[in-house]
């Protein structure tokens, strides 16, 4: 359902409102653009939670206007697969949702605790791209007037009532996380047929049909993930190899480490839904036995499932990339390095602060409590 709601809004109007409210706001100062972009993209995956939906709807856009204001190619693809790599921890998350299925772990909690870590590396993307922009001299477009600002937030804000809904709703207890994925569908509906009026019923069966597509191609990873997932614990592999690295009484930061690295190497390779039913069966006695909380570390594990998005050789969007803006591997993965050395710096910081992923879901439990 929430793949469905994406869907809706991608091919409707609303994430061109979307750009456009940030641009207004922030496009005369240094790196405006490139902070539109990051913006774009944290919001868009508070709507449509798929870093590949994030980078089609958002670079669709955007990567045109970055580019006439005179930044590199390389840097553009760099900045839209990366920024995208937040939707994967902005609510509503599909790495958050396959990671609580599989582990048992609250999807409501889950999506709270990614509320912060996403928008701590909004900011860390937008520093960089702000001194990048400002030492290379470009990306500063003309300053808005009062009367655009104001026209761009009417038009942008009703796109905003997905993360409300959304997480509001779980947290009120009007909605189970399911009953908010459709809720975000009726909306959806609502925004593009009566309030931007850019849809129509040929559009909502495409979308109902490559919904199916991307839902069926899910489920084949799950499948997949759930067969060798058996098939390496038949063989016993993990009561074979497990020992060796982690020891026999391991400490919470050993878990994590490896839990961490693990992860980080096999969504570059494998997609990240596959590497969340391999792997959490084979972790789940250590994180068990060390009593880490499985909503930080879901956090974490879905952080890594974000870098390996765009980490060569395989991460996911660079492919997503390639067939969007028919550009050469090369050239998308040249700009990369800085911003994946910015998310392993966010990981280091989540593991050191762990309150960073926490604070939230424990807030709303006290209060619910």
């Amino acid at each position: 359902m929430f793949i469905l709601g994406a869907g809706i809004l991608t091919s409707g109007q609303a994430a061109r409102r979307l750009i456009n409210m940030v641009r207004v706001m922030v496009g005369h100062i240094p790196g405006g653009l490139a902070i539109t972009t990051n913006a774009s993209c944290t919001l868009f995956g508070a709507v449509s939670g798929s870093t590949q939906a994030t980078v089609a709807a958002i670079g669709g856009t955007m990567r045109p206007m970055l580019l006439e204001a005179g930044y590199k190619s390389s840097f553009t693809l760099g900045l839209i697969i990366n920024a995208s790599d937040v939707a994967l921890l902005i609510p509503p998350s599909i790495g958050f949702i396959v990671y609580g299925v599989v582990t048992n772990t609250s999807v409501g909690k889950l999506f709270l605790a990614g509320i912060l870590p996403g928008i701590m590396i909004f900011f860390m993307f937008s520093i960089y791209v702000y001194f990048y922009s400002k030492i290379k001299k470009v990306g500063v477009a003309r300053k808005s007037t009062g009367t655009e600002r104001i026209q761009a937030m009417k038009d942008g804000f009703p796109v905003l009532g997905f993360p409300f809904i959304i997480v509001g709703g779980i947290y009120a207890g009007i909605f189970s996380p399911t009953e908010a994925a459709a809720a975000a569908v009726l909306y959806a509906l609502f925004l593009e047929f009566a309030v931007f009026r850019t849809m129509n019923m040929q559009k909502v069966i495409k979308v109902l049909l490559d919904t199916g597509v991307v839902t069926g191609v899910v489920f084949v990873l799950v499948g997949a993930g759930q067969a060798f997932s058996w098939l390496i614990s038949f063989m016993r592999i993990p009561e074979a190899v497990m020992p060796v690295i982690l020891g026999t009484d391991p400490s919470q930061l050993q878990v994590i480490l490896t839990v961490v690295v693990a992860y980080f190497v096999a969504c570059m390779f494998v997609d990240p839904i596959v590497a969340i039913y391999v792997f959490s069966p084979i972790f789940s006695p250590y994180v068990i036995a060390t009593g880490i909380d499985p909503v930080f570390l879901g956090v974490l594990v879905t952080l890594q499932a974000a870098i390996g998005s765009a980490t060569p050789p395989f991460g996911c969007d660079i492919f997503t990339a390639q067939l969007i803006f028919r550009r050469p591997y090369l050239e998308v993965i040249a700009s990369t390095p800085p911003f994946i050395l910015i998310l392993l710096l966010a990981t280091a910081l989540i593991i050191i602060f762990p309150e960073i992923a926490t604070v939230l879901p424990n807030s709303m439990m006290n209060l619910g409590g």
